[in-house]
């Protein structure tokens, strides 16, 4: 038997709802791919598992009974996928018909691309990062000031995510989100599956990062469109810390943005990633100590959870016993 075109794998966490439209939006892909679909639950409590065994019978269903993460769970789904090409999908994105039809044939014409992103947009149309640079402390000082948000057509204050360009143009990039990307199953045979270590955020960037490395280039890709909400599975876990921006669980954030600098910048790097975003938070702590005390409180929490994060990580090189 042939292997399909195309695996779409896809991580599930109590996004029940969403996933079933995820599902369905597959389904409706039309064309000549041939596809399988790879669901991995991780031990969803809102029944999205059930969900799929009952209304999607031709979804291979993988029931992880604890929570894996994102680069975890996709690995079981890596090991599992016959396809010539893996698609990585969020459940909360919707894929318009005949859109993986185009990224094959993409795929098929760039034999030096190793993995593409589409264009990401949310329900009603409005622009999401789509494609970015690698991580860097000029990039996160950018961020931290808010200059990257208050001069986003700046090549050099909007870089990081790229919001100078025109979203409309295809571009060679760093890295794409995960929230849909196709990549070749060769090349992952080849460099390896996610770093285990990454339970949660920056597990794809390193992924692009090695895959760079093996010499293949990696695209953004506008014509394929993906309708994206963002944030959902992050959204039910209510007892922890969240990042104002993007839904992020800050303690997992700084965790793997430790491991990450750690692998690729070394010690100084990820000691200074760490100092950086503190010495930042301690400035405005002070500033706000007398005006805006509830500012003040929220950086000097996020100070703690710094330190936090770099002890349980051992200044970034284990990652903590998991789930986190």
């Amino acid at each position: 038997m042939n292997p399909p075109d195309i695996s779409v794998l896809i991580v599930s966490f109590n996004t029940r709802d969403l996933l079933r439209q995820c599902l369905a939006s597959l389904q409706d892909q039309g064309g000549q791919a041939d596809i399988e679909t790879i669901v991995v639950d991780n031990a969803s409590w809102d029944g999205s598992a059930d969900m799929v065994a009952t209304e999607f019978p031709p979804v291979r269903l993988i029931r992880s009974p604890v929570n894996l993460g994102f680069g975890n769970a996709n690995n079981l789904a890596f090991a599992q996928a016959r396809g010539r090409y893996l698609v990585l999908l969020n459940s909360d994105a919707r894929l318009a018909p005949g859109l993986l039809d185009a990224a094959l044939k993409r795929m098929d014409a760039s034999p030096d691309v190793g993995m593409a992103g589409g264009r990401l947009v949310g329900v009603e149309g409005g622009w999401q990062p789509s494609a970015r640079m690698f991580p860097s402390l000029l990039n996160e000082f950018l961020v931290l000031s808010g200059l990257a948000h208050r001069y986003p057509k700046s090549r050099l204050f909007g870089r990081f995510d790229r919001t100078w360009a025109d979203p409309a143009e295809e571009a060679e990039v760093d890295w794409v989100p995960g929230a849909f990307a196709i990549l070749r199953r060769d090349l992952i045979d080849r460099i390896g599956f996610f770093d285990p270590r990454f339970f949660l955020y920056y597990e794809e960037v390193d992924l692009c990062r090695r895959i760079r490395a093996a010499g293949c280039r990696i695209m953004y890709w506008p014509e394929l469109v993906i309708t994206h909400l963002g944030g959902e599975s992050a959204k039910t876990l209510n007892d922890m810390e969240f990042s104002s921006h993007a839904s992020q669980l800050t303690l997992w954030r700084m965790r793997s943005q430790a491991l990450y600098y750690r692998k690729w910048h070394g010690l100084a790097g990820a000691w200074a990633v760490k100092s950086l975003e503190q010495v930042w938070h301690w400035l405005r702590a002070l500033r706000n100590r007398g005006a805006a005390p509830v500012k003040a409180r929220e950086s000097q929490g996020l100070i703690r959870l710094w330190n936090r994060a770099w002890k349980e990580t051992e200044g970034g090189t284990v990652s903590p016993p998991q789930p986190w």
